[in-house]
């Protein structure tokens, strides 16, 4: 058990989730401080039953912790989490700053957990696009390896932080009533729309979302022979991101076999009849922790291929849950 444990951002939306699965899956700690910006610094919070006062994120508050859960903005976390290492925190950050740096394990437990189990300092967790994805593929890759992978991205906007939802929302309204709406969130209008660019462009016309699913994915497997091609898209979907995902392995999986790998592993649920129109669905997949995959059928176009479609809670298993995740990983290890 960790002895003080600091939960970053807990006012944000992924921060509220934490609490609430630190509360829900029971995690043991002796103490827990909370902590956010200046602006939220001094109000209240109910958890576990009693009121707590939330701290001002400093790089002294750290000073006695022995495990840091941090989701801030990336330069929030270039900026303090350090500071919690040198106080001898072991953290966990949700931030995309510390993702690619060489020293610093990228985990998602379900695929590399010695690697957090190894890991000096700050744990990253990774992008949420990336996290359902390569979830999705481990029990393939472990059956055949994966050399190519294609996937497009139906991203909610929940994605975008809180302000995506008001745009969405007020947005949509101001659309249905014939008005105008200035958008904060997105450089176009989400509402009834599709826009093909998440993140600033970068080498050969990928944006930095579609590069993070190529270089995340091969960090996470230990693999940089995976080849993958991202196109990332923003929809109005209020949350979860659904993922059209097509594999070539080694040798042929059959859809039959890739039905029972799926099946068979941890936090992934299949739903898969779609005769009948069943199949996962943000409207039916958010609030859950699983990623969810359906549509499993063979790629016409190459033999040793596999399309499936997949949708996970993007703030959850693509950022809160995988976080807690983690934590819990080093709990069931401490001392062995």
């Amino acid at each position: 058990m960790f002895e003080n444990v600091a939960i970053v951002g807990v006012t944000g939306a992924v921060g509220r989730i934490m609490l609430g699965l630190l509360e829900e899956r029971n995690f043991q700690a002796k103490n827990f401080k909370f902590l956010a910006s200046a602006r939220s610094a001094g109000t209240k919070l109910n958890f576990r039953g009693a009121e707590h006062t939330i701290e001002e994120l400093t790089a002294e508050a750290f000073q006695g912790c022995d495990l840091v859960i941090s989701s801030t903005p990336d330069d929030v976390a270039a900026d303090l989490l350090p500071a919690a290492v040198e106080a001898g925190a072991k953290v966990i950050d949700e931030s995309g700053y510390w993702r690619m740096k060489p020293e610093v394990a990228l985990v998602v437990p379900e695929i590399n957990p010695q690697a957090a189990l190894d890991a000096k300092g700050i744990i990253a967790s990774p992008n949420c696009s990336t996290t359902q994805m390569v979830v999705a593929m481990k029990p393939l890759y472990d059956a055949s390896r994966i050399r190519r992978v294609i996937v497009s991205t139906y991203q909610a906007v929940s994605g975008a932080g809180k302000q995506g939802n008001v745009d969405l929302d007020a947005g949509t309204k101001a659309a249905l009533a014939g008005e105008s709406f200035e958008y904060s969130a997105f450089s176009h209008p989400i509402a009834f729309n599709a826009i093909p660019q998440i993140g600033s462009v970068k080498e050969d016309g990928y944006t930095s979302e579609e590069l993070k699913m190529v270089y995340e994915t091969r960090k996470i497997f230990g693999d940089e022979e995976i080849q993958v091609n991202p196109t990332c898209v923003r929809i109005p979907v209020a949350n979860c991101h659904s993922e059209t995902i097509t594999v070539e392995t080694e040798r042929p999986i059959a859809p039959e076999e890739a039905r029972e790998l799926f099946a068979a592993f941890p936090g992934i649920e299949v739903i898969d009849d779609t005769p009948n129109g069943e199949y996962p669905m943000p409207n039916i997949c958010s609030d859950r922790n699983e990623v969810f995959i359906g549509r499993i059928r063979r790629d016409i176009s190459n033999p040793n291929g596999l399309s499936f479609w997949c949708v996970s809670d993007n703030l959850r298993k693509g950022a809160a849950t995988n976080a807690i995740q983690i934590a819990e990983l080093l709990v069931q290890n401490i001392g062995s």
